[in-house]
This record gives C-alpha cells, sequence and structure tokens, in this order.
C-alpha cells in the first residue's frame, strides 16, 4: 500500500514492538498485548478500509482507525504515569499518532466533500 498514513502507521508499530519488548514480564501481557493490539488495528483498518468501495464503508474503518490511535496514546500515557515509559519515547508516540490522526482526518474532510 502506498498511503502515507499507512507507512505512517506501520512506524508507529515498530516503535510500540520496541516498548513492549522493554516492559517488565507482569506488564507484557496486559499493556504490552493491548498496546501491540491497538497499533495493529490502526494499519489493518487502514488496509481494509482502503480496499472498500463506498465512502461510508471507507469512513467507518478509518473512524476504527482513529480510536486504536487514541487506546495507543492513552496505554503510552498510562505507562508513562507509571515510570515505565520514557518521557522523549512518550513524545515520538504522541508525534506519530498526531500526524496519522490529522491524515485520516484529512481523508474524513475529502470524503464529506
Amino acid at each position: 500500500m502506498e498511503w502515507k498514513v499507512y507507512k505512517d502507521s506501520q512506524e508507529l508499530f515498530k516503535v510500540i514492538l520496541n516498548i513492549t519488548k522493554l516492559l517488565p514480564h507482569d506488564f507484557k501481557g496486559s499493556f504490552g498485548d493491548q498496546i501491540t493490539r491497538a497499533g495493529l488495528s490502526i494499519i489493518l483498518n487502514i488496509a481494509e478500509g482502503s480496499g472498500k468501495t463506498s465512502d461510508k464503508e471507507l469512513n467507518r474503518f478509518f473512524e476504527i482507525s482513529l480510536g486504536s490511535c487514541y487506546e495507543v496514546l492513552a496505554c503510552a500515557d498510562t505507562l508513562k504515569s507509571c515510570s515505565l515509559l520514557q518521557t522523549n519515547i512518550y513524545q515520538d508516540i504522541f508525534l506519530k499518532i498526531d500526524a496519522i490522526t490529522n491524515q485520516i482526518g484529512g481523508f474524513k474532510k475529502f470524503i464529506k466533500s
């Protein structure tokens, strides 16, 4: 897939995988699994939506991707507040999610017009 938002989502996912490798064992099953599933959901819903033939269907998958973006951000924020994630890594995630959500928002505006 050639969409920049798709490629940016993959870059975010690489960061997420690196985070989960560093989590203490007690948190890998809860936070690690949750943030990984949410990050993968961003990618998969963008991909699945891109194959839909109607704007309504595409928009629905973008909505799910947006929800997953905010889920990743909430997980990262919680990890940071529990001192399990460094501030600079959180900032990187925040900036990547901001770029992804802005791109999805642009797609959604284009669909409406």
